[in-house]
């Protein structure tokens, strides 16, 4: 940090909070600025520029996006935070969209907090040192003539593309990056461009040549240069003056965006999945609702009872899918707030099979169960780890044979405690198994149409998995039965008898 002190906003209506953070932020060499609520926020953080505003998403009088999107309007180079304890999907978008550089979950520790702040502080020195390049590009562009071998490795160094022409669309100036984005092998100086690039490309510098003269306005167009989301790139083209203010050329940026298209198709396919998913279990419930509300359609006592019961079962399903994609959401926001204590899996296990006690006794399920002993501990939280052997139990039960076997064991491998939960029954396709882990993802076969489920029971048990730094193993036999083994951390220096 250079010897101005990097400036900083507190937005957040717990005072308590303010106070801390001020103090840790000044320890650390930082001039802090506080606000108690959302309309003395925008008033501070729109009078002057801060170097990072930490906001807090709910507060009493205005939430904390409304300030996000007053601050971004007036200094749009000011690195901004959303602190919150209710993050989700749809705020995380919208903050996204807004400018909002990331999200600090509370509680934080002071480490967290720091650490976030610290990397805000250098993304925004970034911002400054690529508006610094921005003017003097702009000022001195004119010296390229003069100073091609610098330019050049000056612009070679830069990932993003950069390609200069004339007026008569003539190239005068590009870097590798430039040939990558525009899939060219090469460009030749003083070569007309316009029909060796893509149409898009050279439609946006048209428009910045077609009027003749100098206008301040830039164009962008995000574009597909290589098929199926391989390569996408944005291109801005914006017009480059002459010193007596008339045209000299077009500049024109390239930057890569493919990972963030990647990941908004991703969005998209997901969005449109759960859709489809919710979509059946509503529309059905909703015929069932309408043919016992009409009159005019004669039910019997026994097609209500009947009615009411696949209502029941289609809504415990929606529920439970809508209960899964919050813990989906939870876990890739980063926003679930585990209490990590010592567990004894094997406690857990007990307390599930009790859970399921009628459901195993009505398919005859004989289960066996072998634990180690003594047991070594894990530490998670209960509820995760609850969570994980509830989805593999049940789905060992619900895809079993009636007068089934399930066996369950449980021992120290190495440093991890080992599960293995084995069934006898439906089992896999290997085109099945590796598929197993996807969002909405269902075997399909004469074995499983009657069974229901959302597809998102061992996403979440991978989920967990990997959120332990475990590992997750699964053999599977079609019409055979299916095995799975969690490995799971241990703390060596414990164990306790099962």
């Amino acid at each position: 940090m250079d010897n101005q002190k990097p400036k900083v906003l507190i937005v957040d209506d717990e005072k308590g909070l303010r106070i801390g953070t001020k103090r840790l932020l000044e320890q650390e060499g930082y001039c802090v600025a506080t606000a108690e609520n959302g309309k003395e926020g925008i008033r501070i953080g729109t009078s002057e520029e801060f170097d990072i505003a930490i906001i807090d998403l709910k507060m009493p009088d205005i939430d904390g996006i409304t300030v996000l999107k007053e601050i971004r309007n007036k200094w749009p180079n000011t690195v901004c935070f959303i602190a919150t304890a209710y993050a989700s999907y749809e705020t995380a978008i919208e903050a996204t969209k807004l400018g909002a550089f990331s999200y600090i979950p509370k509680p934080f520790t002071p480490d967290e907090f720091l650490s976030n702040v610290n990397k805000g502080y250098e993304n925004r020195l970034h911002i400054l040192d690529r508006e610094n390049w921005k003017r003097e590009r702009e000022a001195r562009l004119l010296e390229v003539a003069f100073e091609k071998t610098r330019i050049n490795t000056i612009i070679n160094s830069i990932s993003d593309g950069i390609l200069v022409v004339n007026k008569n669309a003539e190239t005068v100036l590009f870097n590798p990056s430039a040939l990558v984005y525009l899939s060219l092998e090469k460009i030749d100086i003083e070569e007309n461009i316009l029909n060796k690039i893509n149409p898009q490309i050279s439609d946006l510098i048209t428009k910045c040549l077609q009027k003749g003269e100098y206008v301040k306005k830039s164009y962008s167009s995000q574009v597909e240069i290589k098929p199926n989301h391989e390569l996408v790139i944005e291109a801005t083209s914006s017009p480059v003056p002459h010193p007596d203010g008339s045209l000299a050329g077009v500049v024109v940026v390239l930057k890569n965006i493919t990972k963030l298209k990647k990941i908004e198709y991703i969005k998209n396919q997901f969005v449109s999945m759960v859709s489809h998913e919710l979509k059946a279990p509503i529309a059905a419930v909703y015929g069932f609702l309408k043919i016992l509300s009409d009159p005019n359609i004669p039910v019997s006592p026994e097609q209500q009872e009947s009615f009411i019961k696949r209502s029941e079962t289609r809504l415990e399903s929606l529920l439970k899918m809508v209960n899964d994609l919050l813990d989906i959401s939870r876990m890739e926001m980063n926003t679930y707030h585990r209490e990590i204590i010592e567990i004894d899996v094997n406690e857990i296990i007990i307390s599930i099979l009790e859970l399921f006690s009628s459901e195993i006794e009505n398919k005859k399920i004989d289960v066996t169960k072998n634990v180690d002993s003594p047991l070594p501990v894990i530490h998670g939280d209960s509820g995760e780890i609850t969570r994980l052997f509830t989805n593999l139990i049940s789905n060992a039960i619900k895809y079993n044979k009636e007068g089934g076997k399930i066996n369950i064991n449980i021992e120290c491998s190495g440093n991890y405690l080992l599960a293995e939960i084995a069934d006898t029954g439906i089992g896999m396709k290997d085109d099945e198994v590796n598929s197993l882990f996807h969002e909405f993802y269902r075997a399909k076969n004469e074995f499983t149409k009657n069974i229901s489920g959302t597809g998102l029971g061992l996403s979440i048990v991978k989920r967990i998995v990997d959120a332990y730094s475990g590992k997750l193993e699964v053999f599977s036999e079609y019409k055979t039965g299916t095995t799975f083994r969690i490995f799971l951390p241990i703390n060596k220096g414990n164990a306790q008898n099962s």
